[in-house]
């Protein structure tokens, strides 16, 4: 297995305990309240017109007309993309999320991480993430678009991107040689439906859904997503709200003598003297956090949700801090 957040299995079984607070993942912890499910979302084959009405959401929330597919979340159109065209040569702008290199070198492709925007030109593919994972890092959409003309197909992961609608590329996501994907578990809480989008040329969209299968997600998923898409209010508030979480986050970090490196509105890398002892005395703690293989001080850190969860990574940092 490649290395990844949500691996709170492994903190039980190494920390013991059960009341957990896992913030290895930019998971929201206050999800988008469900809606009730009628029987025949777990009785019945998802019908065309549902599967309708869940696009026509997802268009209006990432303010999209381009030809769009809802797959069981962005992982798995990540786990597709390499198929869509022979194995060539492909860049990612890392580091970034581990998935996108490693499945397209699984399925042949000659794949290097670059550390800069200008260094996918001449790609056959190239992939974004933006923002970045676990960074932070954003691109402009002019900058995006002007990279589009520079690489045979570019992929730009949006997964983090609700909270941010002006970095989107989703608008512009029709044209040829641009594939947009969004997550919707994460800024909505609910990873555990599988749910996600893959944006772009018709030709490119119609691969995936073949790929895809039939009911590439479930008839639940199909109606809590619809209805969260379609609520921007809950979208609003979920945005200031986070918003403000970031700055309360980064003060208590700033106590534990840790610095910001990085982050977006859902999770918050910082610096810290040594990343793999500040997770064990998160640990201690019963509050799970991610750190990466390549560096030896980053640890990154979602948001906690209710006043008890702030309460005790409040006291955490501070006892970090003796």
């Amino acid at each position: 297995m490649r290395d990844h957040g949500g691996n709170i299995d492994w903190a039980h079984a190494e920390y013991g305990g059960d009341d957990w607070i896992d913030l290895s993942t930019g998971i929201n912890r206050v999800p988008y309240p469900v809606p009730p499910l009628l029987p025949e979302d777990w009785t019945s084959l998802p019908t065309r017109a549902a599967m309708a009405g869940l696009l026509a959401a997802a268009r209006q929330a990432y303010a999209t007309d381009a030809p769009i597919v809802a797959l069981a979340g962005a992982q798995a159109a990540i786990q597709m993309i390499p198929q869509l065209a022979a194995p060539g040569v492909a860049r990612v702008l890392g580091p970034t999320y581990n998935e996108h290199a490693a499945c397209l070198r699984s399925h042949g492709w000659q794949v290097t991480e670059v550390a800069a925007l200008a260094d996918l030109a001449g790609a056959d593919l190239a992939v974004v993430v933006n923002p970045n994972n676990p960074d932070g890092q954003c691109h402009t959409a002019a900058a995006l678009l002007a990279l589009v003309r520079r690489v045979g197909r570019l992929v730009v992961d949006e997964s983090f991107a609700d909270a941010r609608p002006d970095l989107s590329l989703a608008p512009m996501a029709g044209q040829e040689g641009l594939l947009v994907l969004r997550s919707f578990g994460k800024f909505y809480g609910l990873a555990g439906l599988r749910l996600g989008f893959a944006i772009g040329p018709g030709s490119d969209i119609a691969a995936l859904a073949r790929s895809a299968g039939p009911w590439p997600v479930s008839g639940a998923a199909i109606r809590i997503g619809q209805a969260a898409l379609l609520d921007t209010a809950w979208a609003g508030t979920t945005t200031i709200r986070l918003r403000a979480d970031t700055l309360r986050a980064d003060a208590l970090a700033a106590q534990a003598g840790w610095t910001v490196a990085g982050g977006c509105e859902l999770f918050r890398l910082y610096d810290t003297p040594e990343a793999a002892k500040a997770q064990h005395r998160l640990a201690q703690h019963r509050i799970w956090s991610r750190i990466f293989p390549y560096s030896g001080r980053w640890l990154r850190l979602g948001l906690p949700g209710s006043d008890a969860e702030w309460s005790r990574l409040a006291t955490a940092l501070d006892q970090a801090a003796a």
